[in-house]
């Protein structure tokens, strides 16, 4: 019986988990390097509670998670957290869109994050695949 923790021996994850390792390690750093158009000053524009905070810890998080998926690493429990990012992202930017603008620009705008939410998903369910960190700590492969 295989664990929650237990990674698929499937090679081709590790595109998945590269594309969006690498998009939320990017994205967590930018959040700290540019806060006033990425972080914080973001969050504030878009109406989220307590911004300064949440740009930081969300920048925090998505570096952590990016790197953790990245190599592997407990990359089910690590891309939780990037999903329910995307679903906040989601919900708090392109609801607007759409009420806007209408379906086809809220399209439009959101395929990076509809693209990360589905990786995201992706990754909980099938895990690391067969090089990653994972393999190696807990099941030495």
């Amino acid at each position: 019986m295989k664990s929650f923790l237990s990674p698929t021996n499937e090679k081709s994850t590790l595109l998945i988990r590269m594309m969006v390792g690498a998009v939320f390690f990017s994205e967590g750093w930018q959040k700290f390097l540019f806060p006033a158009l990425r972080g914080a000053g973001r969050f504030e524009r878009i109406g989220l509670p307590n911004p300064e905070f949440l740009g930081y810890f969300v920048g925090g998080m998505e570096i952590l998670c990016g790197l953790f998926i990245l190599v592997g690493l407990l990359t089910r429990l690590a891309a939780i957290p990037t999903l329910i990012i995307m679903i906040v992202a989601i919900a708090s930017t392109k609801t607007q869109v759409y009420a806007e603008e209408g379906f086809w620009p809220m399209m439009h705008g959101s395929r990076t994050d509809w693209a990360m939410l589905l990786g995201s998903l992706f990754l909980i369910l099938k895990g690391s695949g067969r090089w990653a960190l994972d393999q190696v700590l807990f099941f030495g492969k």
